[in-house]
């Protein structure tokens, strides 16, 4: 159930790409690298939050973060 879950991610994301790439051609390299590097690191992500559903999420780690500052309010 896993793979196929890795699989449609990698799907998606193959034609995100596909659909976008061609609308990048006209751009500069830099961005063409900024784009793939993003579409990588959310495919890496995604791909952990599958393997690990438990892991703890953007909105968790900025609660962690300001709690700290709790006693200051």
């Amino acid at each position: 159930m896993m793979f196929v879950r890795i699989i449609g991610i990698t799907i998606i994301l193959v034609l995100i790409f596909w659909l976008q790439w061609s609308g990048l051609k006209k751009e500069g390299k830099k961005l063409k690298i900024a784009f793939l590097s993003i579409l990588l690191v959310n495919w890496f992500l995604a791909v952990l939050l599958v393997i690990f559903p438990e892991m703890p999420g953007p909105g968790q780690m900025v609660d962690f973060i300001y709690k700290s500052f709790e006693p200051f309010w």
